[in-house]
């Protein structure tokens, strides 16, 4: 068996932990790595104390058809990122990598063209991490450099790719 290699080994990870989502649409897991440890992992779901989505039955955003990359602000669910930033020092995430892998809870196929939302991509950049690594199948990924997303500002462009 030939051995996985590093990167993909931390996007499983991702993966795995994304087993953890509780939101009806999307099932997300990050993984935040430095010098070959991880410090921290995220999935998304409801504030602590609070019902998940899976929990009620009901995505507000589903049930007003939001279209995917629009009105989070209606999201009962914190993002994999942003839980994994939450659960780690700072200290420990400047030059970091984030691993993030995104499935479809309907489908079981991975999200086509994953990207953080804009909220995310803030926190990403405060938090001093280097570089997001997102899957886009089994062995295939992209790698951004953070600094492309610090000096391509989206919220000058009215552009938010998600």
């Amino acid at each position: 068996m030939e051995r996985r290699d590093k990167v993909n080994y931390y996007l499983d990870l991702a993966e795995m932990v994304s087993q953890r989502s509780t939101c009806l649409r999307k099932h997300y897991g990050s993984v935040i790595v430095n010098n070959d440890e991880v410090i921290s992992t995220g999935y998304v779901g409801s504030p602590r104390g609070r019902k998940n989505c899976t929990d009620i039955g009901r995505c507000i955003r589903e049930e007003l058809k939001v279209p995917r990359g629009e009105r989070y602000e209606l999201c009962r669910s914190v993002h994999a990122e942003a839980n994994a930033i939450i659960s780690a020092s700072r200290e420990r995430m400047i030059g970091a990598s984030l691993y993030l892998t995104g499935i479809d809870a309907r489908t079981g196929d991975y999200v086509e063209s994953s990207c953080s939302c804009s909220m995310c991509k803030r926190m990403i950049i405060n938090a001093g991490i280097e570089r997001v690594y997102i899957r886009d199948n089994k062995n295939d990924y992209r790698v951004i450099e953070v600094k492309d997303w610090i000096e391509r500002d989206e919220s000058l462009e009215g552009r938010f790719g998600y």
